[in-house]
């Protein structure tokens, strides 16, 4: 908590804005902690604010991260260095926000043991590639595990798996000549996998500015998918995104 933040004469002044990347010091409360000294580290704000799609993207971004930390004083520190090179990316390169954020999802959601299978099968892991995408199962399925009961099946282009793995890799090059239509389709499935996994949508998500066109779903699927469809992540290492090429 910052006691006085909104005076114009707080100490703490535009350091505490949304999107800035700050050290504080803090005074351990009862039950807030108080902030007593704030040194700015990186300011974001300004830039992210001033572009619609990069500041929906970021709203997003920070959100995950709040869902991903639901326990107070448990220190995260490999989605905390994933969040600042998310935010680093979205502010200092021209990357595609979108991209940028669905590489934020798939490698958060590794960081909380939830990487999807993009090169095996999700239930007996015989290797790819396998044509089906089951979200509540985690991924693709072989021929054999997608008859067992596999309601919901997507069945997206081969390019959509491929995006998704180069996003979760770090693969920028490959991941930066993809298709329109496998940017929408990659999209649609890591909102599916993160919105089931954490059981509930993200409010910000919705609201993600993608750019050229909706690329929030338009994954081919059996049937309708039998429980919440939303984002997903990979990226088993956990790195932080590259910004240097």
């Amino acid at each position: 908590m910052a006691k006085g933040v909104r005076r114009t004469k707080s100490r703490f002044g535009s350091r505490l804005e949304p999107f800035s990347h700050v050290d504080l010091q803090l005074y351990a409360g009862r039950n807030l902690d108080i902030v007593t000294q704030a040194e700015t580290l990186d300011p974001f704000g300004p830039v992210l604010v001033a572009d619609y799609p990069r500041y929906t993207c970021a709203t997003a971004i920070v959100e995950t991260a709040e869902r991903l930390t639901s326990e107070e004083r448990e220190p995260s520190l490999r989605l905390y260095l994933l969040v600042v090179s998310a935010l680093r990316a979205l502010s200092e390169t021209a990357r595609d926000p979108s991209l940028v954020l669905d590489a934020f999802l798939l490698r958060a959601m590794a960081l909380a043991g939830w990487a999807p299978a993009l090169t095996e099968c999700a239930r007996c892991g015989s290797p790819g590639p396998h044509a089906a995408f089951h979200v509540a199962s985690g991924g693709l399925l072989c021929p054999v595990c997608r008859g067992a009961g596999s309601v919901g099946t997507a069945r997206p282009a081969p390019a959509t798996i491929l995006l998704m793995a180069a996003l979760a890799g770090g693969d920028w090059a490959g991941a930066e000549v993809a298709p329109d239509t496998a940017r929408r389709e990659a999209s649609g499935l890591v909102a599916a996998l993160l919105q089931w996994h954490l059981e509930r949508g993200l409010r910000s998500l919705p609201m993600v500015d993608r750019g050229a066109g909706d690329r929030s779903g338009g994954v081919p699927i059996d049937s309708p998918l039998s429980g919440p469809s939303s984002t997903g992540t990979q990226l088993a290492n956990g790195s932080p995104i590259d910004v240097s090429s």
